[in-house]
């Protein structure tokens, strides 16, 4: 298990080093807050964060769809399982994602020249999206640096999406890898659906509030069902400057949830 203890201004810029040096996305490793940044005043009490970053063992992931679209579940996740053995197994003797890039680069560089990796992720998208017996998928994408932002937009954009987002997120994972089979440099991709990740971001920072005010009333802990890392976070960020209350993480993935603490005085 790769691990990392990071130091940072902040807590996100510590986890921002510590993904840069892993090579890692957000959703590939779980993240311990050690210690919050602090900024003090006029330059007293001020204090660097510090994250543990973990990466996560690597999980096949597959496309789940509800129950009432079950007819085509049996071939998107065959179709899902065979995309994800084939694209390993291109880079299984690689150590790492970023090697494999520069291996490629320097093997194959015309063909490479021929070979837009943006387009080849979109296409595979669409193949995914005809699986679920989506035909109108639009997709916007956006690059900065690194990054890529898919937008995706259709009418049955909750296939897309899945329970509580793990649809969404498999097909993320497929996305970048994809992406870094023909591209020159490593890529990280983010995966948004009718900009489902920002209205999911809202409802758990508002979730949060609520659950703070409960276990308060309470006076006594309130946990949340198991979520992924960075949902977790989200809620951790939405609580951090609450001196009446505590949060922290238990249990193993898949099942780590969040557990939010009233502070005792004295």
């Amino acid at each position: 298990m790769k691990q990392l203890t990071q130091i940072g201004a902040t807590t996100q810029e510590a986890i921002s080093l510590a993904l840069q040096k892993l090579g890692k996305t957000r959703e590939q490793v779980d993240v311990e807050v050690l210690q919050e940044g602090k900024k003090g005043f006029l330059g007293f009490g001020a204090r660097s964060a510090q994250v543990r970053v973990t990466v996560k063992e690597a999980q096949i992931p597959i496309v789940e769809t509800e129950k009432a679209e079950q007819q085509n579940l049996t071939q998107l996740n065959e179709q899902v399982i065979d995309d994800v053995e084939t694209i390993s197994s291109q880079v299984s003797e690689q150590p790492s994602e970023i090697e494999v890039v520069q291996q490629v680069k320097e093997d194959s560089e015309e063909e490479e020249a021929s070979v837009n990796p943006i387009d080849e992720a979109k296409a595979y998208l669409v193949n995914i999206a005809k699986q679920l017996d989506i035909h109108d998928l639009d997709i916007e994408t956006t690059r900065e640096g690194k990054y890529v932002l898919f937008q995706l937009k259709c009418e049955k954009a909750a296939l897309l999406i899945g329970k509580r987002g793990q649809t969404l997120n498999s097909l993320q994972q497929l996305t970048q890898l994809v992406l870094n089979k023909s591209a020159k440099q490593f890529l990280m991709v983010k995966l948004d659906v009718e900009n489902y990740r920002e209205r999911r971001q809202e409802a758990l920072e508002l979730l949060a509030d609520r659950m703070a005010d409960k276990a308060l009333r309470l006076n006594q802990r309130v946990a949340f069902e198991p979520m992924q890392s960075y949902e977790r976070k989200i809620i951790h960020n939405q609580l951090a400057n609450r001196l009446d209350i505590e949060t922290y993480s238990e249990g193993t993935e898949p099942n780590r949830y969040l557990v939010i603490e009233p502070v005792k005085n004295g």
